[in-house]
């Protein structure tokens, strides 16, 4: 059994900055997306705010939070 490295912690002294978390992307019933894997889509319903459905034209996917390689048109 492997043990795992401790998280590293960021020192108030550091010159370095913390990374920052991602920022939350929200998305509308209707809205025009593009996706670096799929190519453009229409978003057709959003779950909650933890995955949404997206038309792609052939095919539609469901996209999970936090929605990486997706972008607003």
């Amino acid at each position: 059994m492997m043990k795992r490295p401790a998280p590293r912690r960021q020192l108030s002294t550091s010159p370095f900055t913390v990374p920052a978390a991602p920022v939350a992307k929200h998305f509308d019933p209707g809205e025009r997306v593009s996706h670096d894997r799929y190519g453009l889509g229409k978003v057709i319903g959003v779950e909650d705010e933890t995955a949404m459905l997206v038309d792609f034209g052939s095919y539609k996917v469901r996209i999970l939070n936090p929605y990486t390689g997706l972008h607003k048109l």
